[in-house]
């Protein structure tokens, strides 16, 4: 019986590969690029990303619960934080902001893959963790995007953990440097269920039900960089509570 469930989860995980590249050639290649070629467009490029990440999501069988107490603002950028577990988090960013252009931060790695690469790099803000200077062109590039009009998604974690068991890693002060030097509010989620239903193992996980709750949204417009450390801790604390709860 273990046996036939890794097959089964073995063919799914196939399944995967087989939507995603489909769909990168198709809605990337054909819409997302293209229009994300300018920032007057990029809207209209975000609405193929976010096609993207619908059909994938739900194509794999997951389902969304979102738990919320407050809700955010039309034409209001923001940069959006939560812990970061499985790959699915990002097309989940994407899903849950259907009025909210979103800029993603992520590895420059994912750029060298080809056909996704030069997709990658239109659509987000490549960062190497080691350089002092991709961090401060991170910061530049952030700036801009949310001058004309997107919200950023930053995993402050800076990855996905290796070890599993980790709830959360400590966190980088990158997405709340910037949000601060922005005053851009910052809005504070928590996502369960993915890293044991999406793990990077080809032989374990399962479709299911995903939650998400947004735990709170911090303005920053009366902040200074000297509270980034303390904005940073609540942030962490806010996320860690809700997970062990």
């Amino acid at each position: 019986m273990e046996g036939f469930r890794k097959i089964m989860t073995l063919l799914w995980k196939i399944w995967f590969l087989i939507l995603s590249t489909l769909l990168i050639i198709t809605i990337g290649v054909f819409w997302t690029f293209p229009l994300a070629l300018s920032p007057k467009t990029f809207p209209l490029a975000y609405k193929g990303i976010r096609l993207w990440a619908i059909l994938i999501f739900y194509g794999l069988g997951f389902r969304l619960e979102l738990n919320k107490n407050q809700d955010l603002e039309k034409n209001q950028p923001y940069i959006f934080i939560s812990n970061h577990t499985s790959i699915l988090d990002i097309m989940l960013m994407a899903i849950l902001h259907k009025n909210h252009p979103i800029v993603f931060v992520g590895k420059d790695e994912l750029a060298k893959l080809p056909i996704f690469g030069p997709i990658y790099r239109k659509i987000c803000i490549t960062v190497d963790r080691s350089d002092t200077k991709s961090r401060t062109r991170v910061f530049k590039l952030a700036k801009e995007r949310i001058s004309q009009g997107s919200s950023i998604v930053i995993f402050p974690e800076g990855g996905i953990p290796d070890d599993e068991s980790i709830i959360l890693e400590d966190f980088l002060e990158g997405a709340f440097m910037i949000a601060i030097s922005t005053k851009v509010p910052i809005v504070i989620y928590s996502i369960k269920g993915v890293k044991e239903m999406f793990p990077w193992s080809w032989t374990r996980g399962y479709p299911g039900k995903v939650c998400v709750n947004l735990i709170d949204i911090i303005p920053t417009e009366h902040l200074s960089l000297r509270d980034k450390s303390e904005v940073k801790e609540k942030s962490y604390k806010l996320i860690y509570d809700d997970l062990i709860n």
